[in-house]
């Protein structure tokens, strides 16, 4: 088909490339979505009022069509502060300490551990729980901190939030962009995760048992001395009784600890002296507060586990129903919400209402400084797709919106390769090119985008298109990769450098992705 490109195609086509470009060089690309949002439509339109009016609709039209995945992201977090206040965050992995008793254990542990709290909670919390609790662990068992480090990036920044296969934030995005089932696009993405996962874990540890060594207390020792991090400084490793040794920090307090983090002394200090009855009242408080901290850490790894196997059930029978992207969305922000209320009325009785309200601003807070740059980014690549350009553009409402980058495409179909492997790996480099700005996520309406329109033309499912290069941007900027992204936290609390972190993590990560999406051709 012949397309006839304006002045505006090549104008929109400028700007993506500028955006690549400013990517490129590790800068914000919030301007140049701006600027390449308002030539786009006063180009079009001839009207400076409509491409001024569109650095507006533009953002509003994204705002609206992406507010559920901030809302979700706000209540998960939400509910994560509620648990941090009482201590429950921690008590959920203290039971894997047992287990981690040699250098490969602790390499399975850190792994397992890392990609599911990762995975139904983002690897934000993930890291420093894990830090706090688990590394120390692991180095004393003989872990090397360059392997503890690549353990937590490739399953946490890597794996999980790859597929984001529980709170569905970045299917959400590559779907919405590229116009097809985010449910397809989620499923497919777990698969390219755990290829991409699986096979970075093999090369990582394959290059690092040669530096396990037996267990001893002196590893520890060796690795605390190192000097301090200002990404946070995991304490020394917990004796049975949950204590961690003083001076360590907010971070390395004991479950016991962080649940009464503002309590007066222990039951033994107060003993030493007459007991009273406010001291009495003190200790039952003390223990109250365990009691609720060890509740949840139970409640909330189990309400997540019934919620997947009902989804499982209704996946793979017909025994309930099957729910969709944003049904199973929406039940993991309900479900965050009433266990939010419950902590929040076991933290505090009396004003629960008032502290409810906090975390749930907390959250928003949390959601818009992580994903907001996302809006204005999207709002440029939803006027290049049809199904958003006329809102931005402001034409009426039954009026056909231009579709700008679909044309582009089209136009280029003559020059362009007609082959699935090189549209793929295409996808993927772009996606990876994305990454470089360090956040994962800006670069998943551009690789959506694509994805829906270049899928058609090579004979390839435009959601396989956008898991593909949903893969490259978020395992290149997600935090693997890119030594200015979340990386640097994994590093700061292993206690590494993270350019050398970065470096050893890329032959693996680029091996999984190249394995990845050479077989997502052969089996999607």
């Amino acid at each position: 088909m012949d397309v006839s490109l304006t002045a505006a195609h090549w104008v929109y086509l400028g700007g993506i490339i500028v955006i690549l470009g400013t990517m490129l060089m590790r800068k914000n690309i919030v301007v140049p979505a701006v600027i390449g949002t308002f030539l786009t439509a006063f180009v079009f339109s001839d009207s400076l009022v409509t491409g001024l009016a569109s650095i507006f609709n533009a953002s509003l039209v994204a705002a609206r069509e992406l507010f559920n995945i901030f809302l979700i992201i706000s209540l998960v977090t939400a509910m994560l502060g509620a648990l941090r206040q009482m201590g429950a965050d921690r008590l959920m992995v203290a039971p894997f300490r047992r287990i981690m008793r040699g250098g490969t254990s602790s390499f399975i542990v850190l792994a397992v551990v890392t990609y599911t709290i990762s995975l139904f909670f983002w690897p934000t919390p993930a890291v420093p729980l894990i830090g706090a609790v688990l590394i120390p662990v692991a180095i004393r068992a003989g872990l090397p901190p360059m392997a503890v480090g690549m353990a937590i990036a490739i399953c946490g920044q890597g794996m999980a939030l790859s597929s984001d296969y529980i709170i569905k934030v970045a299917p959400g995005l590559s779907a919405k962009s590229a116009g097809v089932d985010p449910d397809v696009v989620a499923d497919r993405a777990l698969v390219m995760s755990l290829i991409v996962g699986l096979t970075a874990l093999v090369i990582a540890y394959s290059t690092q048992r040669k530096h396990m060594r037996r267990p001893a207390p002196e590893l520890l020792t060796d690795w605390e001395s190192r000097a301090g991090s200002d990404f946070g400084k995991p304490g020394g490793d917990a004796p049975e009784g949950g204590a961690t040794p003083t001076g360590g920090g907010a971070i390395d307090r004991a479950p016991a600890e962080a649940a009464t983090s503002a309590a007066p002394p222990t039951s033994t200090a107060v003993l030493a002296e007459p007991v009273t009855a406010s001291a009495r009242q003190v200790i039952d408080d003390t223990f109250k507060s365990i009691r609720a901290a060890k509740t949840f850490a139970i409640l909330v790894p189990t309400a997540y586990l019934a919620f997947i196997v009902y989804l499982m059930v209704g996946k793979f029978t017909d025994l309930v129903p099957d729910l969709k992207g944003g049904d199973a969305a929406a039940m993991v922000g309900g479900i965050a919400a009433l266990i939010l209320f419950a902590a929040a009325a076991t933290n505090d009785k009396k004003g629960f209402l008032e502290t409810t309200s906090e975390h749930l601003i907390d959250g928003l807070v949390f959601a818009f400084k992580a994903m907001g740059i996302v809006i204005p980014i999207a709002g440029f690549f939803f006027i290049g797709n049809g199904d958003f350009s006329a809102a931005i553009l402001g034409l009426p409402a039954d009026a056909t919106g231009p579709t700008l980058l679909f044309d582009l495409v089209n136009a280029a179909q003559s020059h362009l390769p007609q082959n699935a492997f090189v549209t793929s790996f295409g996808i993927l480099a772009i996606g990876m090119i994305a990454g470089l700005e360090g956040s994962g996520f800006t670069g998943l309406p551009l690789t959506g985008s694509l994805a829906g329109a270049l899928g058609p033309a090579v004979g390839m499912d435009p959601a396989t298109l956008a898991a593909i290069g949903q893969m490259g941007n978020i395992w290149s900027g997600g935090g693997t990769l890119v030594a200015w992204s979340s990386l640097i936290a994994v590093a700061g609390f292993a206690r590494v450098p993270v350019l050398e972190l970065a470096r050893k993590c890329f032959v693996p990560v680029v091996s999984g992705l190249v394995l990845s999406t050479a077989l997502s051709v052969l089996i999607f």
